[in-house]
């Protein structure tokens, strides 16, 4: 039997009580699996060391599987050509999922990359895909050398250069020689 009150019933209707927060931490929506991803990256430097790209590398820091240096010599042709610039690859724990953190280490006269070695490159920022692996990275970061996006430049005066070939080439020269003399100081 069921028993319902009435509306002429003047009795307080009470609700349930609120339910007490847990003091547990809730568990992330997408729980990190650092064994896969220390797995992939595994994967990503055998290939990188089996593939045949002339002028990309890069291996481990030391045992720290997320931290990487990276070497990219300037392709033929460009006036980064001869030329070694050293990087630094910070792959976070949800890696392949967002990005690396890329970084010129080597001081890179150029209109997509700042005094501070950072990168202006679309596919390390949104058109990140987890597709994309640490010798894509490397040859896209290669091919920027010889082909920056002067549309977007982090460094506008050497966006502003690009077009004098010359002046430009003379200026990439002479901050790789200030930059290696500053690093060796």
């Amino acid at each position: 039997m069921e028993v319902r009150n009435s509306p002429s019933d003047n009795s307080p209707v009470t609700s349930p009580p609120p339910a007490t927060p847990s003091k547990q931490p809730k568990p992330s929506p997408n729980p990190v699996d650092t064994k896969s991803v220390s797995q992939r990256l595994h994967k990503e430097l055998t290939s990188l060391m089996m593939s045949d790209n002339i002028g990309v590398s890069a291996f481990p820091e030391g045992e720290n599987i997320f931290s990487w240096t990276g070497t990219i010599e300037g392709g033929s042709g460009t006036m980064y050509e001869g030329l070694s610039y050293k990087l630094s690859l910070r792959f976070p724990l949800d890696y392949p999922f967002k990005p690396p953190q890329v970084k010129f280490e080597t001081t890179c006269f150029h209109p997509n990359v700042d005094q501070y070695g950072n990168i202006c490159l679309d596919i390390l920022q949104d058109k990140w895909s987890s597709a994309y692996d640490c010798r894509t990275i490397l040859l896209s970061i290669q091919s920027l050398l010889g082909e920056p996006n002067i549309e977007s430049p982090l460094n506008s005066y050497a966006a502003t250069l690009w077009n004098d070939k010359e002046d430009y080439k003379k200026m990439v020269h002479k901050q790789y020689i200030d930059g290696a003399d500053a690093y060796e100081s």
